[in-house]
């Protein structure tokens, strides 16, 4: 299966990609499955999961201020949290995959850092050793370092926010249907793809500043 695991829709506020669109770009990109991680919210993964185009993995990328982490195979959306510790509990407290995204990406201060990943590193399932927003390509590297001297699985993730993003990274491994398939396949993944151009920042920013100043509808 090809899995990108990393994207967002127009639920999030920097993005203003329908999830009909997402589904059409995952499409056109070969992909077998997606795991849409919007900010604080998995409104948009259901949106996209019901329109049945293919397998959707509900996630949201939660906000705390130690950094985001993200829940994967979540039923209920998880408000922002006080620390990385209480947004992980409450993924465990839904059965969820705690996957780290970009958690060594200097230039972003959502990344939860390469300090607090070795704290939490025997908490965390996955983690994000390609992310395509990554400015740098070194701090790639530094979270599949820091990945490999845990035993963490490492996963892919294109973090798009735009249709042309997604595919841009994904991750490749066994087929899987569930929770404790993926984190069965995913010691068997490679990692493909590549970091996007950091103009689609732009696109982000844009999208913010829309919403910012004027009412937006999802769909």
């Amino acid at each position: 299966m090809r899995v990108d695991l990393h994207v967002h829709t127009s639920y999030s506020p920097d993005s203003l990609t329908a999830p009909s669109t997402v589904a059409r770009w995952a499409r056109l990109r070969g992909l077998d499955a997606l795991a849409i991680t919007d900010h604080n919210t998995i409104e948009g993964a259901l949106a996209v999961q019901a329109l049945g185009v293919l397998p959707i993995i509900v996630g949201e990328e939660i906000s705390t201020p130690e950094g985001e982490v993200i829940g994967l195979y979540l039923s209920e959306a998880i408000p922002p949290q006080p620390s990385l510790q209480a947004a992980i509990q409450a993924i465990r407290a839904q059965r969820g995959v705690v996957y780290a995204p970009h958690p060594c990406d200097r230039v972003r201060g959502s990344a939860m850092g390469a300090a607090a990943l070795t704290r939490l590193a025997a908490d965390l399932d996955i983690v994000e050793c390609l992310n395509a927003r990554v400015t740098w390509r070194g701090d790639n590297k530094e979270a599949r370092n820091l990945a490999m001297e845990f035993g963490i699985p490492c996963a892919a993730g294109s973090d798009a926010h735009q249709g042309p993003e997604i595919g841009h990274a994904y991750t490749e491994m066994p087929f899987f249907e569930d929770a404790p398939g993926l984190l069965s396949s995913i010691a068997r993944a490679t990692l493909h793809g590549h970091e996007s151009s950091p103009l689609v920042h732009a696109g982000s920013t844009y999208a913010r500043v829309v919403k910012q100043v004027f009412h937006w509808r999802q769909d």
